[in-house]
């Protein structure tokens, strides 16, 4: 999708109703606006519900102060325009209250984003501004002063967030990746203690390069192809949906029966991938003028190395990505639906994924479809593309509860001898 062509009314509702849908801003809270190439700066009215905006309730606010639309501005505007009067870089502002996020500025912290690579870069370091009433001119001081200072996400004591960036899906992509540390941190404090990354990890991790492949020209596409990109693209949708992903992170593969796979491409928002933005890789090649996921080697060596997996998921869901940064044990024996999915759920080294790639794949087995990476990911495997998702399901949703039941009390897992009934009575050792 070309956001740059998308009008910044359009802009503007697209990214409210993922935000409301998201549940990270309530029908009052929160307001976008956007700086046209003008001068002209658009944005979200005040007291309209945000589950139901229109690109006609969007406000024009003129250079000369002229206000344009059939509302009134957001009561934050004056926050909007002293951050752009002093940073002529930025031409979008996301502000809203999450309540990840309300819950840190309640306890005046900042999440940690040194937990999983990449995060610090896509939230870039993050101020906390002093409290005031909202839409008062001594707010918009305080936070313009962060701004000034050169921070572009900025915690608020006691109220949410403000994020400015080149536009606004850059905007969203820090505002989701802050909320994302939020939850992650939240989680991992309840289990275990966390082990966050080094300067010297992230800087490590930030030096990797895209695999550099040759690049084919394909002559057709074949109606099994056809399938596996629709269902590819209505899956890492529901993944987004349902919080297993985030626009940045997540990559999926399929593999195809001429040997040949469809991977996730790098760096495109996962919420609107199309099945032409995934990319075909055969024989170490891929698809001509498109970029594979960074992780495509890996994907590639699983394949080589397992010829019953026939699809491949990363992930970076929260719960389960607490025990990835804290040594906490993931044990899968808390339900039957649990163990007869996931099985031994094994970790590997923090950068295994990259530094040691055969090492990795061959660390799945019949009885280890997932893998935990510490710090970095999960990795569920499935002879189909359906069971690698149910998979991935399921490993988040028993994280959910293995750290819910903390706070009710001691854990009892199932027994050896009820796992070895479980095994006889599904023919798992046949």
């Amino acid at each position: 999708m070309r956001f740059d062509l998308l009008h910044p009314a359009d802009q503007l509702v697209m990214i409210m109703q993922r935000i409301y849908e998201y549940g990270m801003t309530t029908t009052s809270g929160g307001n976008l606006s956007i700086r046209d190439t003008n001068g002209d700066v658009w944005i979200t009215p005040s007291g309209i519900d945000k589950g139901s905006l229109t690109r006609a309730d969007i406000c024009c606010v003129k250079p000369d102060g002229t206000i344009l639309g059939p509302h009134k501005p957001s009561v934050e505007l004056p926050f909007h325009l002293d951050i752009y009067r002093i940073r002529p870089d930025l031409n979008a502002i996301l502000h809203a209250h999450p309540p990840t996020l309300v819950a840190f500025s309640v306890a005046r912290c900042i999440p940690a984003s040194n937990l999983v690579p990449d995060l610090s870069k896509v939230c870039g370091e993050v101020a906390m501004a002093k409290y005031d009433v909202p839409g008062s001119e001594k707010l918009g001081q305080n936070i313009a002063k962060c701004f000034a200072e050169g921070y572009n996400t900025v915690m608020m004591e006691n109220h949410g967030c403000v994020i400015g960036a080149k536009n606004l899906f850059a905007a969203f992509m820090a505002f989701e990746t802050l909320d994302f540390c939020g939850r992650l941190q939240i989680d991992a404090q309840k289990i275990g203690n966390i082990r966050p990354l080094t300067k010297e990890q992230i800087e490590q991790c930030a030096a990797r390069r895209q695999p550099l492949l040759d690049e084919f020209i394909p002559k057709f596409a074949s109606s099994e192809e056809c399938a596996a990109r629709r269902d590819m693209c209505r899956l890492i949708h529901r993944a987004y949906d349902q919080r297993l992903f985030t626009s940045t992170q997540g990559t999926f593969s399929q593999r195809l029966s001429d040997g040949s796979f469809i991977i996730t491409p790098y760096n495109m928002d996962r919420k609107y991938l199309e099945p032409e933005d995934l990319v075909r890789v055969k024989s170490s090649m891929c698809e001509q003028g498109k970029c594979p996921s960074r992780s495509v080697l890996l994907h590639q060596r699983i394949y080589d190395m397992h010829p019953q997996i026939g699809s491949v998921i990363l992930a970076h869901a929260p719960a389960i990505m607490a025990f990835a940064v804290t040594d906490e044990p993931f044990d899968s024996r808390l339900i039957p639906e649990s163990y007869l999915m996931l099985q031994d759920v094994k970790r590997v080294p923090f950068l295994a994924a990259t530094t040691d790639i055969d090492g990795t794949a061959a660390a799945f087995t019949d009885d280890t479809p997932v893998l935990l990476v510490n710090n970095e990911c999960v990795l569920a495997t499935g002879q189909t593309l359906l069971n690698a998702f149910d998979r991935l399901e399921v490993l988040e949703y028993s994280a959910k509860a293995l750290i819910a039941a903390r706070d009710i009390g001691p854990l009892v897992k199932i027994t050896d001898e009820e796992v070895k009934a479980i095994r006889i009575a599904f023919h798992m050792d046949e």
